[in-house]
């Protein structure tokens, strides 16, 4: 059974990266969640138990990109890329800051997806009115899409793979931002040291801020715009209390969406049925098929070795335990996808003996990896296959050489960095 259960997933990995024919990556999840089922690699319970796990996080996830649609359409993130542009007052390193700190924000609140599918094209449009030649406008593009990731660490929303293992280890809201603040400012630092060092000869020194809009004209409704910082401050009130009221993420987010939805429709900014068919579904269908697959590795013995793995890493010590998790997490991440790698690390950590500040370090060693890791190569994450077809509608062309050259070399001491970030945060914590 253990070769057929690699078998299938590696087949089933191949078609949700390749996509042929514009396949979605639900139905390929799905097939692979069947063929599972029909060659009893796995058993219906199995897919109840997986169903389980995942249902809060895709849910959760699909809400949030909701809100982050209407948030696009109300002209919030247009315009706050243009405050900060304007805030800058010509520098072309402090704008190149300030579009790096956005990012981060964005990706924090509205998920890497959000912030790189949103955010990315917007940051294009603004280069291009500012008359950058492709030199000068790579950094900007490719810092949005790098800090999506790097800095989706804070809280339990900001990234699927967040959500699916704070859901796995039943931790909470708040208990999750308690001892991720910490690393995701490690993170934070370090990719905009590194993004800047890179880059730092491509970045103009100078633009001209009076090419760019007033940062009004963005916003397509005022009254939708003051509203939106009253949802968004319920939104996080309601985050905060999950864990003290024990009820799902899912629910917060998904009543925000519909708030949100029911509010644009009546002031007519929006159009709540395309929002809602454009919605990311078939995320929800490939967690559950996608995680259906994975189960069936681990009922094939094959995470029990990788715990046992991890488990030897400990008898080094806190660091060095931390250090070789997130790495593991890392690698296979941009070798199979974040979406996989994270429940298959999830299983593995939850089969070692390890206890309290140890498994707290495995756990969140895993998140970080899982986040930062699909920087290495465009088949890491599913958002950034995405991001770079988004590129490729706007005329940007990044070839998947020049990504990993690019992803290898700002990942690597980032993921570094948040790992020490997070090992000396616990230490202060325990």
């Amino acid at each position: 059974m253990t070769y057929l259960a690699i078998a299938l997933f590696v087949v089933t990995l191949v078609f949700v990266v390749w996509q042929p024919k514009g396949l979605s990556i639900g139905w390929s999840a799905l097939g692979g969640a069947l063929m599972a089922l029909l060659f009893h690699v796995v058993t219906l319970q199995d897919v109840i138990t997986v169903t389980k796990i995942v249902w809060d996080a895709t849910l959760a996830f699909v809400a949030i990109i909701v809100i982050s649609t209407i948030l696009d359409k109300v002209g919030f993130f247009e315009w706050a890329a243009l405050r900060m542009a304007k805030a800058a007052h010509g520098d072309g390193r402090r704008v190149f800051l300030y579009v790096t700190l956005l990012g981060a924000i964005v990706a924090a609140f509205f998920a890497n997806d959000g912030a790189a599918l949103i955010l990315t094209p917007i940051v294009l449009e603004k280069i291009k009115l500012l008359k950058f030649d492709a030199k000068r406008t790579l950094p900007f593009i490719m810092a949005s899409g790098f800090i999506a990731d790097t800095t989706s660490l804070p809280l339990v929303v900001s990234n699927l793979v967040n959500i699916v293992s704070a859901d796995y280890f039943h931790i909470g809201f708040v208990s999750y931002l308690a001892h991720m603040v910490v690393p995701n400012l490690f993170s934070l630092a370090a990719s905009v040291l590194v993004l800047y060092l890179y880059f730092q000869h491509d970045i103009p020194k100078a633009y001209n801020p009076q090419a760019l809009p007033d940062p009004a004209r963005a916003i397509a409704d005022q009254g939708m715009f003051r509203l939106s910082w009253i949802i968004l401050a319920a939104l996080l009130v309601g985050y905060i209390l999950t864990e003290l009221l024990h009820f799902p993420v899912s629910l917060v987010a998904g009543a925000i969406a519909m708030v949100f939805l029911i509010a644009g429709a009546r002031t007519r900014v929006i159009q709540p049925w395309p929002v809602i068919r454009d919605a990311p579904w078939a995320i929800v269908v490939f967690s559950i098929g996608m995680y259906v697959v994975v189960y069936g590795l681990r009922n094939a013995g094959l995470t029990s070795l990788l715990g046992r793995l991890m488990e030897s890493t400990t008898h080094h010590g806190l660091f060095a335990a931390t250090l070789a998790t997130g790495f593991i997490a890392a690698i296979l991440s941009s070798i199979m996808n974040n979406m996989p790698t994270v429940m298959i690390d999830a299983l593995a950590i939850h089969a070692t003996h390890t206890t309290g500040t140890m498994q707290q370090a495995l756990v969140y060693a895993n998140v970080i990896g899982c986040d930062l890791g699909p920087k290495v190569t465009p088949i890491g994450s599913l958002a950034t296959l995405l991001w770079l077809h988004v590129l490729g509608k706007k005329g940007m062309t990044i070839t998947w050489g020049r990504y990993v050259r690019t992803g290898v070399v700002l990942t690597l001491p980032t993921l570094f960095a948040s790992l020490t970030g997070l090992y000396l945060w616990t230490l202060l914590l325990s």
